[in-house]
């Protein structure tokens, strides 16, 4: 049975839980089920971790990771998504894209299913979703933290794709989840709704940073100005005065809280020097965990497949 790993959504709690545990096992136990397999990583959008990370769990899983532009491929102007599967597919074991929208990942594993390819399709970044990510945040603040359920995570910024896929896993997880977002970038009533059906954990929002963080075990956030929005960088940093977390916000959540920034990241802007660089910050440990969370999912779903 093939496995996609579009969404955070497409796996249950238990299923959660097997890949954080195939994330922290030794490389040398999961064994080596890319031997001899290539791996297709589509990058419409350059990334940093993103490559580096899958690139090394492809290879410490035993396979060949090939990187290719977005401008190589020509979804849907050179060619249509779906012939693009088909023909990797017949190269590759594993189809990995970054891409703008998150339609590109739904109709290539849409695609391969229509044809019995039992070859899994994995979302490295859409616009609606970050699962990787969600992925190594989940398993960060669990070495962090400990057992998560019943603590609290809070998001303060953007409600967009990295915001829903922390909140996903986090409410999978049994965490509560307390999103601080402006109004105008925040969770409109219906994706509300669709998040308190996740799980067994729990969804509020709120307006204001401080009322996010409170009490607050884990604090996250990501850049006011993600790729794609340089045009709206003015009209963004004005709407969102009053969201930095810094020494004043932190000071609202646990003392043991921990904050978290999936990175890049700009000092001054959506977190300040002191909270990122400062003793609280686990985002070099968040980054590093990107390569271990993404070689426990490509593990998972490839145990699925021989299943």
């Amino acid at each position: 049975m093939t496995r996609h790993l579009l969404d955070i959504v497409d796996f249950n709690t238990a299923e959660v839980m097997a890949i954080l545990d195939l994330a922290e096992q030794p490389i040398e136990s999961l064994g080596r089920p890319l031997d001899g397999h290539g791996a297709s990583l589509i990058f419409e959008k350059p990334s940093n971790r993103t490559r580096h990370s899958m690139e090394m769990a492809v290879v410490q899983l035993g396979g060949h990771p090939v990187y290719t532009r977005g401008e190589e491929i020509g979804f849907d102007t050179r060619e249509p998504v779906e012939d693009v599967a088909r023909i990797m597919a017949g190269y590759h074991s594993i189809i990995a894209a970054r891409v703008f929208d998150h339609a590109t990942v739904e109709r290539a594993a849409a695609a391969l299913d229509a044809d019995g390819t039992e070859v899994p399709v994995v979302n490295m970044l859409s616009d609606r979703s970050h699962p990787l990510q969600a992925f190594a945040d989940a398993l960060t603040m669990r070495q962090r933290l400990g057992v998560l359920t019943g603590q609290t995570v809070a998001y303060v910024g953007d409600y967009a794709n990295v915001a829903r896929s922390l909140a996903e896993i986090s409410l999978l997880l049994g965490m509560h989840v307390r999103l601080g977002c402006p109004r105008g970038f925040d969770a409109d009533d219906a994706e509300l709704e669709r998040l308190s059906t996740i799980g067994t954990g729990t969804i509020e929002q709120v307006t204001r940073a401080a009322e996010a963080a409170e009490g607050a075990n884990a604090v996250h956030t990501d850049t006011w100005v993600s790729m794609g929005q340089e045009t709206e960088k003015a009209a963004r940093r004005r709407a969102f005065e009053g969201y930095t977390v810094d020494d004043d916000i932190m000071a609202l959540a646990d003392p043991n809280a921990v904050f978290m920034h999936c990175l890049p990241a700009y000092r001054g802007f959506e977190v300040s020097a002191d909270v990122i660089d400062g003793p609280q910050s686990a985002v070099f440990q968040q980054g590093h965990n990107r390569m271990h969370a993404a070689r426990g999912a490509l593990a998972f779903v490839l145990s699925e497949v021989t299943r």
